[in-house]
């Protein structure tokens, strides 16, 4: 009987000791558990951070390229207006040779007459005076009348920076779409905003890069008539026909 008691308490032991040993298994596999959880949600952070940031750099890409095709378009447009600009020069060069070299032998033609004939030495000299001014009021005229290939524009006509347009009365948002595709097409539109709409009246904010006629510029891409109500450096207030706002 004692023998029998002995070999269930040896085994008990033995139990209590395997039971010992699986339930600190257990609890290490616990932690470790809680240790990868731990991993897991600190990398689920990493993940949702990563994709914010490339979301970003995807917007600043899009941007970037935004405005590089809108550099390239004012750099063509800067090309074509040297190219009138050396068409024009050449020509005015021309024009300034021909006019000196006819200037040129017909003083030649006078010098041989005054050789002769010395009572015409006055006479020659008020001529002479007369070409020279003659010529320089003519490549005044020019450089007033032309630049760039065109009439020289007013500073009040030039706009340049942020410039605010008020513009209304507007039927509907699409007219709103169209007017702000309008000024966004001109070359030397970099950035352009609709600050609000209201009433039928828009205002938006544009800014420019350059200097541009802006008022010939919407006036030939707007979809609809307008007046200019007021204009300033950096405000202009437009008005549409009633017609075509309904």
């Amino acid at each position: 009987m004692d023998e029998a008691l002995a070999a269930r308490d040896a085994a008990l032991a033995v139990v209590s000791a395997q039971l010992t040993a699986h339930r600190a298994q257990l609890e290490g596999e616990r932690r470790r558990i809680e240790q990868l959880e731990l991993a897991c949600d600190g990398l689920c952070e990493r993940v949702v951070t990563r994709e914010r940031e490339l979301a970003e750099l995807r917007a600043e890409l899009g941007r970037l390229r935004e405005e590089g095709e809108r550099g390239m378009r004012a750099l063509a447009g800067l090309a074509s207006e040297l190219k009138d600009v050396r068409r024009q020069a050449r020509g005015q060069a021309t024009r300034i040779r021909l006019r000196a070299l006819r200037e040129a032998a017909d003083l030649g033609g006078r010098m041989t007459e005054l050789a002769r004939r010395p009572e015409s030495r006055e006479r020659l000299l008020d001529s002479l005076q007369t070409a020279i001014a003659r010529i320089g009021a003519e490549e005044e005229a020019d450089e007033i009348s032309t630049s760039n290939g065109r009439a020289l524009r007013s500073p009040d006509e030039l706009f340049d920076g942020m410039v605010e347009i008020e513009v209304g009365p507007l039927a509907d948002f699409s007219q709103l779409v169209g007017f702000e595709d309008a000024a966004g097409g001109i070359v030397a539109t970099s950035e352009i905003s609709v600050k609000r709409f209201a009433r039928g009246r828009a205002t938006l904010e544009v800014k420019l890069i350059e200097p541009v006629e802006l008022l010939r510029e919407l006036e030939e891409r707007s979809p609809f008539e307008f007046r200019v109500r007021d204009r300033r450096r950096d405000r202009l207030v437009l008005d549409v026909d009633e017609a075509e706002a309904a």
